[in-house]
């Protein structure tokens, strides 16, 4: 089936190679570390072999060399788990030695022996590849913003309690504007109660006893500390957090406003849009968790175990075992569970499950892990048979089936 074997072991300065051909050459090498380098090489392997089928194995984190060898058709990529390689290495080198060399002997090993037992890259269309990268990145920027809320909460228990009462919601632009004009109590008692109550309905809080008691808080309120030192380093700290913050609040709508239209324009969206509890996040990380290829996932059990959802048993001897499945692609099965738990409030059958497993002691989070996994078979269905999916006609087939999760349809 290919022309050549190569094992591709990438470096920070340089990245090893190791090639195997079925006319006996056999190869060692290192490039260095530059796109001209690597792609001259490349290049001059598909003159090589004509363009003809290669395999190549390289270790599944170096995700952006993986970009650059998608761009040569001739190339098969077997994306290894660096556990895998770490482990097969280990098992001919127990004495723990290393090197780049040999790391990349070990690749070509692995898929030149043992291709039959590995999973060649599949690389999704061009639209569902975008819906992907956006859907993380926007993940990635709102769990950084998380970081940095954590952050300045901190920092307001320590000197200035109080403004996490006034100003509600940290993450919101009424809380920037509030703390950067009032960043201590010291400045907040010398505003005139006029001022705080056009300063909070110029930013939506226009609820009188709300404000009112807002404002008994500022006049009760008595400083944690009156430590010069300790206030006006606090106030530095808080105006760099403010600052990061304000960048937050400017690029993830940006990133919103990019995964609406990308969604829209996506071929599956009608599949996702409807969904319960998915909402303008959620249903968009959905249609990207599946694609377009019907190829790529054969059966539910086949995306309920690349996503890390479906358990894993260990048996030995008496002993049996059932835990989380490990190293699944993280973002993925977070998709899954994170919308399975909204599910319990937009969908019937959801919520008689959730109720049931309550029922007989089961923790939230197991309870939701296995909804997760009951999911993704009906959307697995839906998704197969491009039909949206449609909650009273499913509550009709439990009630047929005589579910225990089937409840009354209502008129």
């Amino acid at each position: 089936m290919f022309e050549a074997w190569i094992g591709l072991d990438w470096g920070d300065k340089q990245h090893a190679f190791a090639l195997y051909d079925p006319s006996g050459r056999s190869e060692q090498g290192l490039i260095e570390h530059s796109a001209e380098t690597l792609h001259a090489w490349l290049k001059a392997l598909g003159e090589r072999y004509a363009a003809r089928p290669v395999a190549l194995a390289i270790e599944a984190s170096r995700g952006a060399v993986i970009h650059a060898l998608l761009q040569y058709p001739w190339l098969t990529i077997y994306p290894i788990n660096p556990m895998t390689s770490a482990r097969y290495r280990s098992a001919f080198t127990p004495s723990g030695a290393k090197d780049d060399l040999p790391d990349a002997a070990v690749l070509l090993d692995l898929v030149r022996v043992h291709a039959d037992k590995l999973r060649a890259l599949q690389m999704a269309d061009a639209a569902t590849l975008k819906l992907a990268a956006l859907v993380e990145a926007r993940r990635g920027m709102v769990d950084r913003r998380t970081a940095l809320i954590n952050q300045l909460t901190s920092l307001l228990k320590g000197y200035y309690p109080q403004a996490l009462h006034l100003v509600g919601q940290l993450t919101t632009e009424l809380a920037v504007a509030f703390l950067k004009r009032w960043p201590d109590l010291i400045h907040l008692k010398t505003a005139q109660p006029g001022t705080l109550k056009r300063f909070y309905y110029q930013h939506q809080i226009r609820s009188p006893e709300l404000v009112e008691e807002r404002l008994a808080l500022i006049a009760r309120a008595v400083p944690l500390t009156s430590d010069e030192a300790r206030v006006s380093v606090a106030i530095l700290q808080l105006r760099q957090l403010l600052d990061q913050l304000e960048v937050f609040h400017t690029h993830i709508p940006l990133l919103n406003a990019e995964i609406k239209n990308a969604f829209a324009s996506h071929p599956e969206a009608p599949l996702f849009r409807e969904l319960p509890g998915a909402g303008p996040q959620l249903a968009p990380r959905l249609c990207a968790a599946f694609g377009t290829d019907r190829a790529l996932y054969p059966d539910p059990a086949s995306l309920q175990q690349y996503a890390g959802i479906a358990p894993v048993r260990e048996k030995s001897g008496a002993q049996l075992w059932t835990h989380w499945r490990w190293r699944a692609p993280a973002f993925l099965r977070q998709t899954f569970v994170e919308w399975a738990g909204q599910t319990v409030h937009y969908s019937a059958w959801a919520k008689a499950y959730y109720q049931r497993m309550i029922q007989k002691g089961k923790k939230h989070a197991v309870i939701i892990r296995a909804l997760a996994f009951k999911w993704i078979r009906v959307l697995w269905k839906c998704w197969q048979e491009r039909t949206p999916y449609e909650e009273a006609r499913y509550l009709k087939q439990l009630i047929h089936r005589k579910s225990p999760n089937a409840v009354p349809l209502t008129p």
